[in-house]
């Protein structure tokens, strides 16, 4: 009989054993994975020491260190710190995500439209990308931020979403001009293929893996925003529990309980690390040259 080949490994598979054996992967992936299982369970992991309830005040401990049963003492309203810090986690990673996906599905409708339209359709949203360019971030997050009566996490995503997409709206623009030219896409258009077919079968799944490196970092950058925002007064609002509003506590009362602004500013720390790390090491494991 014959003998066979060996099969080769897939470059997908072979992608992913260099992942798992980069430390600079793993580490921050079992950081963010720990994370995203407390921000879908905080009431178990809040009730893990003392009451669990973040709502429940006490100023007879207003400002009290760490003690048994309160591993991060108390705020100066006399509310568990811990609780408050792990609902904190569902409310930044919440908002981190939700502003993503929407910056992300922004900038693959017009930077496709840009990247496979030449012509007056890229001039458009050109132009328009250059507009919000101009806008400094959180300058624009700030203006319309402090026109709102209400803002929640919903709210504080949406403008975060609309004012984060035009980066990655460049990136998918150039990306797609770049898949374009290859071969496959122009026998497709030489075939008569309709355009919807062409894009969603052969375009976007071949120029998306960059913009979905940059949106992975992008999460942690929109989780500093808007702990920023809520720290100036500008973003979330009481009674949203959120990392920016226990900073912001904290930093007043640092002098005199400097565990208040400790331990929610190492989580927001820990988290973004973790999310800047894990991006950057898909970067540079995605990589097309080190793919080729």
């Amino acid at each position: 009989m014959p003998k066979t080949k060996p099969a080769r490994p897939s470059k997908r598979r072979g992608v992913s054993q260099r992942l798992l054996t980069k430390p600079t992967f793993v580490l921050p992936g079992i950081a963010i994975l720990l994370l995203v299982i407390v921000s879908l369970f905080p009431s178990f992991f809040a009730g893990l020491f003392g009451h669990g309830d973040p709502y429940y005040a006490d100023l007879a401990y207003s400002q009290d260190g760490p003690s048994p049963g309160h591993p991060f003492g108390f705020d100066l309203q006399g509310r568990d710190i811990w609780a408050n810090v792990i609902y904190g986690t569902r409310t930044s990673i919440a908002v981190g995500l939700t502003a993503t996906i929407l910056a992300v599905a922004i900038a693959v409708v017009l930077g496709t439209a840009a990247g496979y339209k030449a012509g007056l359709i890229d001039s458009l949203i050109t132009r328009l990308t250059e507009v919000f360019l101009g806008f400094p971030f959180l300058l624009a997050a700030i203006v319309v931020l402090n026109s709102m009566s209400q803002r929640n996490v919903w709210s504080v995503s949406l403008v975060l979403g609309i004012f984060g997409w035009p980066a990655m709206a460049r990136l998918v623009r150039a990306t797609v001009r770049q898949v374009c030219q290859l071969d496959y896409v122009m026998a497709a258009r030489v075939l008569g293929l309709p355009s919807w077919r062409i894009v969603t079968r052969h375009v976007l799944p071949n120029a998306i893996t960059p913009v979905l490196i940059l949106a992975t970092i992008e999460i942690g950058v929109v989780i500093v925003a808007e702990s920023s925002l809520t720290y100036l007064g500008v973003g979330l609002q009481q009674p949203t529990i959120s990392w920016g509003l226990q900073i912001a506590a904290g930093s007043r009362n640092f002098q005199t309980a400097p565990h208040m602004l400790i331990f929610s500013s190492a989580f927001l720390t820990v988290t973004v690390l973790a999310i800047i790390c894990l991006g950057e090491a898909l970067r540079s494991t995605l990589d097309p040259k080190r793919l080729a």
